[in-house]
């Protein structure tokens, strides 16, 4: 993917540091301490809670960013991917990072700190055998003031001793949120260091890893702006100062649109902060991707003679944001419905040490679904996805990472003293590194923290007595009206009004609330999604709701014919892409037309690491990503909501990697937003459709031919014609043949190829096995008398009936039974063919002579009209079916 404009505006910000001044004076100087590290995993602490012993002879050469795990990789097609189960690493431990590096010369009282963009989970530095200082936030920026400390007359010795522990009572990390989660805490240095020179006065280094300077856009009108104005002034000097204060918006052109100057009078050795206010007449705004305009907030600080003592350059975009319960979300006086996805900030390819480019990758592919929002899960991010969310217009759910839980003992009824505030810590990172973004809207203080004792246990088996989080819920609500009273304080709840005991309504403790809900994947179905947040609004009227999370699993290197043709396995393999895509057209359908959800966000963007899964065709790896892992595969759904929220022409054919078709003939589905799309099979036009429902053309069984058939889908814009293309294979073995596997979500491998369960009305799937999943072995039963047993093993049963769309000719159908359970009389059935009886008062126990043994029955039949009708009709119990083979004569 070619560089974008807005990555190389952020690298050009970068390069520019502070920005210019009057003199061409640089005041603050900026050192990358980027190569040059070595590193020492020591491992997992030891049975008394320390840290081993580091081996001198493990340093390696490394660069920072770096961590040293890496989690999850694809089990289909090793040799595309970069992760392995050889090079997976997933310790959790002491990990210690070493740099020897020159420093500047410090004059006349200049100071000098030591800025880490995010270590993991700990950090303890040390510098020159002494210990600096430390931070117990994974996610957000620290600085340490290095000054008394640095050497200038030789080498510096920096060691950093990182821990990744997993927190527990009474251990290394016991206090450091998260406590647990669906996702993996890296251990590392994973964002960039530098040191930082500064005059003796300048701008507080020390304002919890933030600038120091802050403005907020709290009046806005057509023909003015009030920006307020905040700045925390750092004297390390031995005299006061008399200082001048500066700020100036400037816009894109190098005008100066708004101003604000005072002065001040700082004493020596005190940190001072400072209000103002600017106005800003006719204001161009910012206006989410749309006009994601932005100016250049520059505050400057002067001597009574002008001499600059620092300055610092903020991108600011003027912009106002609410949330209304029955208007939604709300920019700049419009309403504007946010879209878009949760993400997590790994990749394959780096893990948690990602790249800008990397980063820009990520939203340039989110911007081409069509979102204009992004909730940034579970924790705070990095300064490049903020600063290139404020670039690109897309609005920016921030939060903190209390997730689940926030105890660490069984036996602990409310949270501990040190995990409230860790919690503190975090969102005072979080907030003051992050205010000055026009991207960010709210500020999340927690994610499902109201399981209750409904908590999963993947999640970690919950005590039997749950802490209530709504002390800590309404600490952290009033912290962050604190730090800013202009952003609503947010959470994502999972589990109100879901049938579950003991849920605290943690929604009551926020201003707008995020729906995380599953119907269709680990509970319900799609079709009581809207129901349920009818509900909820109903329930908190005054309280915005949207939907914070909503998805399921699926590989796209595993499919399925008919997605509901046999159970999904949300802990498991069988996850076809198919059903991935339907379970979003069909959530959609329920959340759409609901004006009054303030936003939406699916989950999750990517597939993305977490220790806790063994899904689909990944291990390690949560499948609910609409791009995969590595950015290379946008799943069908992925076009789906491409088709729905972009006005860029779209047309995309759903199914392009399900290559080897089952059956001769099928429904081809197109995710469009043309007015007109036309389906063209082998040459020959099948036609064309317009107004498709939620912008999924379908062509109802069409036939395919053998060997390979050219399937292209054209949509006509005014702007001129889109075409997908894409290729689908016949084997000649399945030319005009049928053979269903009954009751497969994915089709068993057999000797001859079958096709999940389809063209079904009616009936329940079922197996002879117990499926396996979330750490449980599957039970497969031996199955007697078959040389297909995983086809046998699966089963429609009930009062259904299968359509077959053979073409006209003569037929030999072979039906396969097997009994699972049910005693000789207790299910007895008939099957009737094109209206034919063919079986009569069938007991698959009596005919097979046991359970668990497979018997066939096979008879001749006639398509007509272009079809095979089979019926199974119980007369008591269910009729089953548990294979069927239908052969062209002839």
């Amino acid at each position: 993917m070619a560089p974008s404009l807005a990555m190389a505006q952020l690298e050009a910000t970068a390069a520019r540091g502070a920005g210019p001044v009057d003199h061409d004076q640089q005041v603050r100087q900026s050192i990358r301490l980027g190569d040059g590290w070595q590193f020492n995993l020591a491992g997992p602490l030891d049975e008394t809670g320390e840290a081993p012993q580091i081996d001198p002879k493990n340093w390696e050469p490394v660069a920072v960013p770096h961590t040293w795990n890496r989690v999850g990789y694809y089990l289909s097609n090793p040799e595309a991917h970069i992760n392995s189960e050889q090079n997976t690493d997933k310790t959790q431990g002491v990990g210690w990072y070493h740099l020897s590096f020159d420093a500047p010369d410090l004059k006349g009282g200049d100071r000098a700190y030591l800025e880490f963009d995010a270590v993991s989970r700990t950090a303890e530095v040390y510098l020159n055998g002494t210990l600096l200082g430390g931070h117990r936030n994974p996610f957000g920026r620290f600085r340490l003031d290095a000054t008394d400390l640095l050497r200038s007359d030789g080498p510096n010795e920096l060691y950093v001793k990182v821990d990744n522990t997993q927190p527990a009572l009474g251990n290394s990390t016991q206090d450091v949120l998260p406590m647990t989660g669906d996702f993996f805490v890296r251990g590392g240095i994973y964002r960039p260091v530098n040191l930082i020179v500064t005059e003796p006065v300048h701008f507080d280094m020390l304002d919890y890893g933030g600038p120091g300077v802050y403005a907020q856009t709290v009046d806005l009108t057509d023909a003015s702006a009030q920006i307020d104005l905040s700045a925390r002034i750092a004297n390390t000097s031995d005299a006061e100062q008399s200082l001048k204060v500066s700020a100036s918006l400037i816009d894109d052109s190098g005008n100066t649109v708004g101003s604000f100057d005072t002065t001040v009078a700082v004493p020596a050795g005190t940190t001072q902060e400072l209000d103002g206010t600017m106005r800003v007449a006719d204001p161009r705004l910012w206006n989410g991707t749309v006009d994601p305009y932005l100016h250049t907030l520059r505050f400057e600080l002067r001597d009574a003679q002008g001499r600059v003592f620092d300055t610092i350059d903020q991108q600011f975009g003027i912009r106002q944001m609410e949330i209304d319960p029955e208007r939604g979300f709300i920019l700049n006086g419009n309403p504007y419905r946010l879209v878009g996805a949760g993400m997590h900030q790994d990749t394959e390819k780096s893990d948690w040490a990602v790249s800008p480019e990397e980063v820009d990758e990520s939203l340039r592919i989110m911007l081409d679904m069509g979102a204009n929002s992004l909730r940034l899960s579970h924790y705070q991010h990095g300064t490049p996805v903020h600063d290139l969310a404020d670039r690109y217009g897309i609005v920016v759910w921030d939060e903190i990472g209390l997730v689940t839980a926030w105890t660490n003992s069984r036996d602990q009824t409310e949270a501990p003293a040190d995990i409230v505030e860790n919690a503190r810590a975090q969102l005072r990172d979080l907030v003051h590194q992050n205010f000055n973004h026009a991207s960010v809207a709210v500020w999340g203080i927690a994610n499902e923290v109201d399981f209750g004792p409904g908590r999963p246990d993947f999640l970690g088996r919950p005590p039997e007595v749950i802490a209530d989080p709504m002390p800590l819920l309404y600490n952290l609500a009033e912290l962050s009206r604190e730090l800013d009273p202009n952003r609503p304080v947010v959470l994502a709840n999972c589990c109100e009004e879901r049938g579950m005991q003991d849920v605290p309504v943690v929604a009551e403790a926020v201003d707008a609330v995020g729906a995380n809900r599953y119907y269709g994947w680990y509970y319900g179905k799609p079709e009581q999604l809207g129901e349920h947040l009818d509900t909820l609004r109903e329930k908190h009227p005054d309280i915005p709701l949207s939907v914070s999370e909503v998805g399921a699993g699926g590989a796209p290197n595993l499919h399925t014919d008919n997605p509901l043709g046999g159970p999904v396995d949300m802990g498991g393999r069988t996850q076809p892409e198919e059903f991935l895509t339907w379970y979003h057209e069909e959530n959609w359908r329920q959340m759409a037309d609901r004006d009054y959800l303030w936003g939406i966000w699916l989950w999750n963007a990517f597939d993305f690491g977490t220790t806790v899964r063994s899904e689909g065709d990944a291990q390690d790896i949560n499948t609910k990503g609409l791009v995969t892992y590595d950015r290379e595969i946008r799943k069908d759904a992925f076009y789906f909501y491409r088709a729905n929220w972009s006005d860029q022409p779209t047309v995309h054919v759903q199914g392009r990697r399900y290559v080897d078709r089952a059956y001769p003939v099928t429904d081809v589905r197109v995710n469009s937003n043309a007015p007109v799309t036309t389906l063209n099979v082998n040459g020959v036009d099948v036609g064309s459709r317009r107004d498709c429902d939620q912008n999924v053309c379908v062509w109802e069984d069409v036939r395919l031919a053998t060997g390979t058939n050219a399937i292209v889908a054209r949509g006509d814009f005014t702007s001129g014609a889109v075409e997908d293309r894409i290729t689908w294979q016949l084997d000649e073995e399945q030319r005009d043949a049928f053979r269903i596997d009954s009751g497969a979500l994915i089709a068993a491998k057999a000797d001859l190829q079958f096709g999940s369960d389809d063209f079904f009305v009616d009936g329940t799937a079922g197996t002879a096995d117990q499926r396996g999943g979330r750490g449980r072995k599957a039970i497969v039963r031996p199955i007697a008398n078959t040389d297909m047993r995983d086809v046998a093993a699966t089963f429609r049963q009930g009062d259904f009936s299968y359509r077959i769309p053979a073409a006209q000719g003569r037929y030999r159908v072979k039906l396969t039974f097997v009994e699972p359970d049910q005693d000789i009389g207790a299910r007895v059935f008939d099957v009737a063919a094109n209206g034919r009886s063919v079986l009569s008062s069938y007991d698959i126990h009596a005919r097979a002579g046991g359970v668990l043994t497979a018997v066939s029955e096979s008879f001749d039949v006639t398509s007509e009209n272009g079809s095979i009708i089979l019926q199974f009709s119980p007369t008591k119990g269910q009729a089953l079916v548990s294979a069927i083979e239908i052969v062209p004569q002839g």
